[in-house]
Order: structure tokens, then sequence, then C-alpha cells
């Protein structure tokens, strides 16, 4: 099987943190861009970061820049469909997916949702609270390239929430155990960030 590509989605607008880009905060030291990429890297094929406004400012990072190519900032979806025409390009069948604030995603994340896909090669990944409530983690998914005029038609006529689209593709769900800390914390505000240091 022909491994995914990787695709961060570092598109939001991160009011909660004053806006900039969140993927540059740091925890214990290394940026949480640097902590997504090593955690993602081994897992994929080849990696891109979505990010809208100027690309130059991500240099550093070696990885190509893909902004939205739908207007408004449509939010995550719009981040997976500026990844699925990337790797379409390329000849890929699919792209995974992770959210550029989330530094302890888990580290078979990939093989895990391409067990988990559903009959048209979608997945999303999800965990379980202390009750026992299923969360899906929209922005951690398989995608398959062959769905990309799909998805933009959807955007096009409006559609933002993840799982209003998964749902109509029957999108297979891989749940991860959570052991202490959700594997799927995002950082969101200056708490969780500090939440995130006594993690290490």
């Amino acid at each position: 099987m022909i491994q995914p590509h990787g695709v961060i989605l570092a598109g939001g607008l991160a009011t909660r943190m004053g806006g900039g880009d969140k993927g540059r905060l740091r925890v214990g030291g290394r940026s949480l861009f640097a902590r997504v990429i090593d955690r993602l890297e081994p897992q994929v094929d080849r990696m891109a970061l979505n990010a809208n406004g100027d690309a130059a400012r991500f240099a550093d990072l070696g990885l190509p820049v893909l902004p939205d190519s739908v207007d408004g900032f449509a939010g995550p979806l719009a981040g997976v469909l500026a990844g699925l025409e990337w790797a379409a390009e390329t000849g890929a069948p699919h792209i995974v997916t992770a959210a550029a604030d989330t530094p302890f995603f888990p580290a078979d994340l990939v093989p895990r949702l391409l067990l988990a896909a559903g009959p048209e090669g979608v997945a999303l990944a999800a965990t379980r609270d202390e009750d026992g409530k299923l969360w899906h983690q929209p922005t951690f998914g398989l995608w398959p390239t062959a769905l990309r005029h799909d998805l933009r038609a959807a955007l096009e006529g409006g559609l933002r929430k993840v799982l209003h689209w998964t749902d109509r593709h029957g999108a297979g769900m891989a749940e991860f155990p959570v052991t202490g800390l959700d594997p799927f914390f995002n950082i969101n505000t200056p708490d969780d960030l500090a939440t995130a240091e006594a993690a290490l």
C-alpha cells in the first residue's frame, strides 16, 4: 500500500491565543511545529503544511505550504481540500491530516486510520472521556484524493462542519485509548500551554 501524504493543518486564526501562528509556541523548549513534524514524518510518505498568508514565514520548516483554495477561512475542511489537491497532483491516493496545535497525537495514528477506513476510504480518530462519551477528532483523519471534487462542491455550497461531510461518506472510526492526558489534547489558551508543559 502507498503510504499517505501528511498534511499539518495550521490555517486557523488562533484568536484565543492572541493571533499569530500557534505552531510557533514552545513546549519543553521545542515548537509545536517541530513536535508535530517529528511525530508525523515517520508515518507518511511526504508532508506539507496548510497555512494562509505569507508562506515565506514557514521557510525554516522545509515543507511545501498549501493555502486554502476556498475563500473566507472555511475551517479544517478547507485545509483538507488543499491537501487533497496537492496530493492528487503527485498521484497519492490519500492524505492524513494532523493539527499543528496537538503535540501528543499517537505515533500509530496513520496505520490505525488506514485499518479503520470506511467503504469510501475516509476515517477519523476518536477518543472517549471519563464518562465513556465518544469524541471525534475531526482534524485527525484519512481522506482519499478521489473525494476532492465532492469536498470542493460541499465547501462552495456552504458546508463547514467536518462531521456533516464525513457522515455522508461513511467514515470509519479509529478509537484511541486515553491514559492520562488525551493524546489529542490541543493548545488553544495559555492555560492549555501550561498543561502541555506539565505533561512532558
